[in-house]
């Protein structure tokens, strides 16, 4: 069976967890890693004797493998600008692009690059988005009236952690999702700032970042990075419930719920995606374009007759 082959670009909580993870898979090699020069050779234990490149044509020259699928481990705000390189130089990309208001207008602007190249972007293939959005296309299935709610946490959010760090001013930043019913949440915003700035001000620059604008925030300041490590755990969670119905029947309920490592998950939905994206055709697509079956590995008769 020819293998899979992975290039990770990024090598923090997610990509090293899409490297360990990859060894586990039946149908997949993880060829190398994509890291900026000044980090090539830097945790050497999360590399797991993955070579590392500053540069994907590096990586083909240096070990003759060209990959089937890069997966894009960075932060959401660079994820256009990354899958715009690599669909323009022929590869397949998987990502967990995580804003959910940016997604159409990213995806329009991505899928003539995907078509005129003959190649496939899976885009926000997180848990949310992601395996959270199938849930909830599923639920509208079985209840096409009604109202669904999806409640977050309390837990760590890479991605609101990545955006309050990116803040000017801020040296370090740990953002904590804190659920609040209805599918409403508030943001707890531990920060470790920079010498010479004001918590105030960068309060209010937080604020005003489209990762916080939308949900009540409170900010805290901590003396310095190491007493980040208090509340950097990994732990994340969801509940979705939906209350509905179809015609005439009604007070259809449906719940589901999950506590997760948050970067853990994420990266085993990555690598599902990722074999998926070489069955799919050309183009941009969610998680909610996928059949299911291509997220798994093994014959398909067998696995009709083991899940059907």
């Amino acid at each position: 069976m020819n293998k899979i082959k992975l290039a990770v670009k990024g090598l923090g909580n997610l990509g090293k967890f899409v490297i360990e993870f990859a060894e586990k898979m039946p149908d997949m090699e993880c060829v190398g890693v994509l890291r900026r020069k000044s980090s090539l050779g830097a945790k050497i234990y999360d590399l797991r004797g993955v070579p590392d490149f500053d540069g994907i044509e590096s990586l083909e020259e240096k070990t003759g493998n060209r990959p089937d699928v890069i997966i894009l481990c960075n932060p959401s705000r660079n994820t256009p600008e990354n899958v715009s390189e690599y669909l323009t130089k022929g590869y397949n990309t998987v990502d967990s692009f995580d804003i959910h208001t940016d997604i159409v207008t990213v995806m329009d602007k991505l899928q003539p690059l995907a078509i005129n190249n003959g190649k496939t972007s899976l885009i926000g293939a997180g848990w949310d988005p992601g395996t959270d959005s199938v849930i909830r296309a599923y639920l509208e299935a079985m209840a096409p009236t009604g109202t669904t709610f999806t409640n977050f946490g309390r837990g760590r959010s890479m991605g609101h952690s990545a955006a309050a760090k990116a803040i000017t001013g801020v040296e370090d930043a740990i953002s904590i999702t804190i659920p609040m019913g209805g599918g409403r949440h508030s943001r707890l915003v531990y920060v470790a700032l920079k010498k010479g700035e004001d918590l105030r001000t960068v309060t209010e620059r937080i604020k005003s970042d489209n990762y916080f604008s939308h949900d009540p925030l409170q900010v805290v300041q901590v003396s310095d990075c190491t007493e980040l490590d208090f509340v950097a755990d990994s732990s994340h969670g969801v509940l979705i419930e939906r209350i509905g119905g179809a015609a005439s029947v009604s007070n259809q309920s449906f719940k589901f719920e999950m506590r997760i490592n948050n970067p853990a998950l994420t990266a085993q939905i990555l690598l599902s995606c990722a074999r998926a994206a070489v069955k799919m055709p050309a183009g941009v697509f969610t998680i909610i374009d996928i059949p299911p079956i291509y997220l798994l590995p093994g014959d398909r008769a067998e696995l009709i007759k083991r899940l059907v």
